[in-house]
């Protein structure tokens, strides 16, 4: 995907998080651009308020379930928003491998209330 002029890719997996301390899932989307090692990890744990695949929404899924507010990390839509987001915030780091809480960026493209897809 291109913004700006510049090359982004992405990737979305699934992991097991015990060796960092947190016994559960999550679901990661990484975002780098083309060509560059430098990237971008956004983690999104379930909680009580927030949810992911995890075998019972389709995968990719993350949701807010007070709203029932959902992301798809396989669509493009989606990940534009968040990768738009994290560039405003200047997230996307010169060097290295970064991770960081995606529920803070889903959010912000996703307020409260909204019920249309990015």
């Amino acid at each position: 995907m291109t913004v700006g002029g510049t090359e982004y890719a992405w990737c979305f997996g699934h992991r097991h998080d015990r060796m960092r301390g947190y016994a559960g899932c999550s679901s990661t989307l990484t975002l780098w651009r083309a060509g560059d090692r430098a990237g971008l990890r956004l983690l999104f744990r379930p909680s009580p308020d927030r949810a992911i695949a995890d075998g019972y929404f389709d995968e990719g899924a993350v949701v807010r379930l007070a709203d029932r507010t959902y992301l798809n990390l396989h669509e493009p839509g989606s990940i534009r928003a968040l990768l738009d987001e994290a560039l405003a915030r200047g997230l996307l780091p010169a060097s290295g491998l970064v991770e960081t809480d995606g529920w803070p960026l889903f959010d912000a493209v996703r307020p409260q209330g909204a019920s249309e897809s990015p």
